[in-house]
């Protein structure tokens, strides 16, 4: 028995003196210097600890500009200790009270589980706790070898506190963060309107603003017998144009679902369990809402945010349909948002607008014109009000758009004293739908956000079907599956039937 247990103490040896003695030589003798940060309460670590299953899919759908990731073992005290300073940075883009949300993903990966050997080894993780930087789709599927001059992933060298980190991510940012940053005080927020790229960010908003919306429908059980029509043709015209493909997806299963999930009894006192599973929905997939914005983040809590993602999704909506669902598309959306926009001015105004329309609209160009051109006169209404009662967003006031810098070619004539502009439309329509279209979509194809594998995955993303308003998408697909499927299988079936010869017994 002695000699069992003088194994295991040799054995534990060797485990402590690996974490200790194989740091690099810019972390030797940083045990004293790895000390325990004292944790502010109790809460859930901020860095996202990922394994060998789902570490490519995160860095494919993370919004963040970079990443960072920390291979380490959960045995090693080193580990242990440095732990807290990790966090303290992390705390600072992670989560979604992030101060500095979507800028950095920060991660971590346990070398000590079985599961991530393989990941580990393809870093080539020598030591621990190693930390490595570089863009989120550089990890995906990447590797990082010691011995290759140039890699596109870096070892981050001088970690060994928050400080340490931070600064080093600083430096490679030409940023200033601190780690007694407060949020709102976002450095990389801009307000550089004449940057077209910014709104390829924004598709994280359309999804997160979509989740949300459900979320409210839901928590004010808002759909009765008389709203349900409203929100099927809603749900119709996001499950065929919707710009992010998981919530395209989530909309048309939640629509084939509808009758069985919302009959009309719904809010009975019967219907108590289902009404549990349904405040469980994700619309946009089970990672959405995030709890943050990215484009839509004003420079304060209660501005921009939600009502910002709306008025994108609507944007997006309106270059992406067809001629022919154009006066649908209008109908949609008017009462969409005057049964389920729970702010009753915004509500009234926006629906006082539709009624205004007085004939059909024919064409998309049209309806996506009378979109943007309502959008405006509400920021012109919005900049008077929140000028008198103090309640704009410094960094980002309600302005006429787009303003010339993004699209010069849309100015006929423009007179700033009378505040009077003349529109090209032509070009304003051409801008809508490159900006609420192709540059909205770059960043999600780039990425290929929404799991899929193959490599037209990216279109397939930004491919919507003309007649899915008609039929629910999510049923067509399906039948169209079983379809392809049982006739696959029969002419198999009929081609191994015509060649099949006589069993061989082999004695």
């Amino acid at each position: 028995m002695s000699g069992m247990y003088l194994h295991l103490g040799l054995f534990l040896c060797i485990l402590f003196v690996r974490c200790s003695a194989t740091l690099p030589s810019s972390f030797a003798s940083r045990r004293s210097i790895l000390r325990e940060v004292k944790s502010e309460g109790n809460h859930p670590d901020y860095a996202v600890e990922l394994n060998g299953t789902n570490f490519d899919a995160v860095f494919k759908d993370t919004p963040a500009t970079f990443a960072v990731v920390e291979f380490f073992a959960h045995w090693c005290p080193a580990c242990r200790n440095y732990k807290p300073h990790y966090e303290k940075v992390a705390r600072l883009f992670n989560g979604p009270d992030a101060v500095h949300p979507g800028i950095i993903l920060m991660t971590r990966v346990d070398c000590a589980s079985k599961i991530n050997t393989k990941l580990c080894d393809k870093f080539s993780v020598g030591h621990y706790p190693m930390l490595f930087w570089s863009t989120p789709s550089k990890f995906v599927g990447g590797n990082w070898d010691p011995k290759q001059e140039k890699n596109d992933i870096s070892v981050i060298d001088d970690a060994r506190t928050a400080d340490r980190l931070l600064g080093w991510i600083n430096k490679q940012l030409g940023s200033s963060f601190g780690l007694d940053d407060q949020k709102f005080q976002n450095e990389l927020i801009s307000s550089n309107v004449s940057d077209p790229g910014q709104i390829a960010r924004a598709i994280y908003d359309v999804e997160e603003a979509t989740s949300t919306a459900f979320d409210i429908i839901l928590e004010h059980k808002m759909i009765k017998a008389e709203t349900r029509a409203s929100l099927i043709k809603f749900l119709q015209l996001l499950a065929a144009h919707h710009p992010s493909r998981r919530c395209r997806k989530g909309t048309a299963e939640f629509l084939v679902s509808f009758d069985d999930l919302y009959p009309t009894d719904f809010w009975s006192t019967k219907q108590e369990d289902d009404k549990i599973s349904i405040k469980n929905l994700r619309i946009c997939g089970k990672d959405v809402p995030r709890g943050y914005w990215m484009f839509c983040r004003g420079s304060k809590n209660e501005t921009r945010g939600f009502s910002c993602g709306l008025w994108v999704l609507m944007h997006s909506l309106s270059v992406r349909i067809e001629d022919g669902e154009s006066q649908f598309t209008f109908n949609a959306i008017c009462d969409f948002v005057h049964n389920f926009f729970i702010c009753e001015e915004c509500r009234q105004h926006f629906y006082k607008m539709c009624s205004s329309v007085s004939s059909p609209f024919n064409t998309a160009r049209d309806f996506a014109l009378w979109l943007w051109s309502t959008h405006n006169k509400v920021n012109e209404r919005l900049l008077k009000e929140e000028a008198s009662l103090g309640t704009a967003d410094p960094n980002f006031p309600k302005t006429i758009w787009p303003p010339n810098q993004l699209c010069a070619s849309c100015y006929l004539v423009s007179d700033e004293k009378s505040n009077k502009i003349e529109w090209n439309q032509d070009e304003v329509f051409k801008f809508l739908t490159d900006y609420y279209g192709k540059t909205l979509a770059s960043l999600y194809k780039n990425r290929n956000i929404g799991g899929n594998d193959g490599a037209e995955g990216g279109v397939e993303d930004l491919i919507a079907a003309t007649n899915a308003i008609v039929v629910p998408v999510g049923a067509a697909l399906a039948i169209a599956v079983a379809s392809c499927a049982f006739g696959a299988l029969a002419c198999y079936w009929r081609s191994q039937q015509k060649s099949r010869k006589p069993r061989r017994t082999w004695k």
